[in-house]
């Protein structure tokens, strides 16, 4: 052994913790920038905080037990049984301890916490008595958009294609009427991604990394804005269109086309939830690309293409109803543009905001992660979520509240854990879980 391997390895062990403190570091500072922009009278629209949005203000009761409690199981047992049970088992589990972890952080903040958010009147669940006919809603949805028609849409209705209602709306016609079902409608989307990453990641790598990630996934501080916010939902059904392809990819047969259009179909509803998710397309077709030497060209483009014909079934049948999702994105565009939240809000800030946002979000591990990262073609996931994430915030529609709306994205950043190393992995676990429970107890965050 050289003398320069020893130094490489520690340089490489170095690299995460650097990574954390660096970014750690860069949040300070952007929240303090915030703080001084705050207190010379310019208006955030964080309520009160300056980087998640939130203020600051600390409810520490006995319900906290119920994270230390939970996080503290999980760090201890979650990565053993993630190597051991059958994978499947893993999937599933690994769902509901994400649902167990984001319900007790929600709860020690009281029961109210987890409809709540649900409750105010810019969400989806304070427009659903509007909606009558499914055709008319559809055929006139873009009409409501703008602020000054008049009987304009609520805020986060009118930023969004018309599919993020109806998710609200048809549970209410099949009888899950109540904040309490839509919680538990978007609380059960965004656990859902869990086992999609999962199955996304030993298709695109292998099983054992897929089970390093695993306990990752549930522990992350995303938790938080799993319970409860419709973005959850978002990434539930955005990751399973992932996942399709991905599993497609590794298939033959009938069953990879049929694996390719279902995901196709999924990610084409994903288009009428979130205008954002359009820049999850590279994840999409990342996953596919890197089996392109088993595949062949002609295989990868017959998954891709399998699968744009999903996603045009669901634009056409969209199309039908009288919705064109082009004409709602320029007005949910200009909607954006000419409220007040936008135009008092810095654009120049929120660049380096959003960003400080989606670290805290993500949590240490990821970071330590993304610093861990080698050339393996499953550090393409992580990287091209990246890109999709700097190019929304390149934009300068989102601006702020990306804890929440980037969550589609995350979940693919924390697929950068299975790079961590080895005598590391527990530490960044626990680290995650006490941010999330820290930011939990200090931010009266709104979702």
């Amino acid at each position: 052994m050289t003398s320069a391997e020893p130094t490489t390895s520690r340089v490489r062990r170095a690299l995460p913790v650097v990574a954390v403190v660096a970014t750690a570091v860069f949040v300070t500072v952007v929240a303090l920038v915030g703080r001084h922009l705050a207190q010379g009278g310019t208006v955030l629209h964080l309520l009160g905080g300056y980087v998640l949005r939130g203020g600051f203000e600390v409810v520490l009761t006995p319900r906290v037990l119920m994270p230390v409690v939970v996080g503290l199981v999980l760090v201890l047992v979650g990565p053993g049984l993630a190597a051991r049970v059958r994978f499947g088992v893993l999937a599933v589990g690994s769902a509901v301890a994400a649902a167990v972890w984001a319900v007790a952080l929600a709860l020690s903040s009281g029961w109210h916490r987890l409809p709540e958010p649900l409750s105010v009147v810019y969400e989806y669940p304070h427009d659903v008595p509007r909606v009558g006919s499914i055709g008319t809603f559809l055929s006139t949805f873009t009409q409501f958009v703008p602020a000054d028609s008049a009987d304009p849409w609520t805020t986060h209705v009118a930023g969004h294609p018309p599919g993020a209602l109806l998710a609200f709306v048809l549970l209410d016609r099949l009888g899950l009427s109540g904040l309490g079902w839509d919680a538990a409608l978007c609380i059960a989307g965004g656990v859902l991604a869990v086992p999609a990453v999962l199955l996304t990641v030993r298709a695109v790598a292998d099983e054992a990394r897929a089970r390093v990630v695993a306990p990752f996934l549930v522990l992350a501080p995303i938790a938080l804005w799993i319970a409860t916010s419709a973005d959850a939902l978002f990434a539930g059904v955005a990751s399973w269109g992932v996942a399709g392809l991905a599993t497609a990819a590794v298939s033959t047969g009938w069953r990879r086309d049929a694996k390719a259009l279902a995901g196709g179909l999924l990610l084409g509803l994903a288009l009428f939830l979130s205008f954002g998710l359009t820049a999850l397309g590279l994840v999409a077709i990342v996953v596919v690309l890197v089996h392109r030497k088993a595949l062949g060209w002609g295989g990868v483009v017959r998954v891709l293409a399998v699968g744009a014909v999903g996603v045009l079934v669901v634009v056409g049948l969209f199309l039908l109803g009288g919705y064109w999702w082009l004409d709602g994105f320029h007005a949910a565009g200009d909607r954006v543009r000419s409220g007040p939240s936008y135009a008092n809000r810095p654009l120049a800030y929120f660049l380096f905001s959003n960003l400080a946002a989606g670290a805290v979000a993500v949590g240490p591990a990821a970071i330590a992660g993304l610093a861990s990262l080698r050339r393996h073609r499953l550090a393409l996931l992580p990287l091209a979520a990246l890109v999709g994430i700097l190019a929304s915030d390149a934009t300068g529609l989102v601006r702020g509240e990306t804890e929440r709306i980037w969550l589609p994205f995350y979940v693919w950043v924390l697929c950068a854990t299975a790079f961590l190393p080895r005598r590391q992995r527990r530490v960044w676990l626990a680290l995650g879980a006490v941010l999330a429970i820290v930011v939990e107890v200090t931010v009266r965050t709104e979702w």
